[in-house]
């Protein structure tokens, strides 16, 4: 076991998950899904002495502007996924995102096979088995669960052995929350016809069941509210309530995006 007073591993030429997670852990010391502040400095700092000795120079502005991609200050496992030399398959967990949350929610469905709310070892098993044989990478059973294990100290928040929705999320980016185009403004009839045909994705005229999951998680996120399964189930059933047989037409949309305005 590494030296928790050492930072692991910073010099190795590559890192397994394993080992990727150890430096994760070591950095992110509150545990709260990022390397930020004090941390951050610890990690700039040490990441410059091991790479000093191979003639890089490492400064902090330059540093932050090429690794921190959403520019918040701050270092998210996917970043550092970028920073360090890690094995290539595993690098491919931190690769993918989603265009549209309604791809994410299609994502979702597909893993939690057993509609339990939650991706569990196994179906956290069967994803990043996808994504390997996608990209026609080799792999052994053994790395697997080795990846499996890895993303999911890494992800599993609340320590349950599983990825709710909003776990999932930080795993699996969406590219762009379409709403947040609209963040603020009183709709004009123009706009709001724009936001009712992006999520009637099938263009039947209505917003149903599978659809609406899409715009319920990018009011959520981008509301800031905590976001699970249970409550998104819950606050669809509200919403469908006040709908013609599970179809939310544009009178009924008006009404969410009123009561959860831009």
């Amino acid at each position: 076991m590494a030296d928790k007073q050492q930072p692991p591993y910073l010099n190795l030429a590559e890192l397994t998950a394993s080992q990727f997670l150890e430096i994760w852990k070591h950095y992110d010391a509150d545990g709260n899904g990022y390397i930020e502040g004090k941390e951050l400095e610890n990690f700039i700092r040490e990441l410059q002495r091991v790479r000093r000795g191979a003639g890089v120079e490492i400064q902090m502005k330059e540093f932050m502007e090429k690794y921190d991609k959403n520019a918040d200050g701050r270092i998210e496992i996917s970043e550092l996924a970028q920073i360090l030399p890690t094995e290539e398959n595993f690098l491919l967990c931190f690769r993918q995102c989603v265009r549209s949350s309604a791809e994410f929610m299609e994502t979702w469905r597909k893993y939690d096979a057993d509609c339990s709310g939650y991706i569990e070892a196994n179906e956290l098993k069967s994803f990043l088995l996808d994504l390997l044989k996608k990209a026609n990478r080799h792999y052994d059973d053994r790395k697997l669960q080795e990846y499996t294990q890895t993303i999911l100290k890494m992800f599993d928040a609340n320590g349950d052995g599983k990825l709710g929705l909003s776990e999932m999320a930080r795993l699996l980016p969406v590219q762009e929350n379409f709403l947040l185009r609209f963040q603020g403004m009183k709709l004009s009839a123009e706009e709001f016809n724009a936001i009712f045909t992006f999520y009637d994705r099938d263009g039947n005229g209505y917003i149903d069941s599978n659809e609406l999951d899409a715009l319920l998680k990018d009011l959520y996120e981008k509301n800031k509210k905590e976001m699970d399964i249970k409550k998104l189930t819950a606050y669809k059933k509200n919403i469908l309530s006040l709908s013609h047989g599970g179809k939310l037409y544009r009178r009924e949309l008006e009404m969410i995006l009123c009561t959860e305005p831009l």
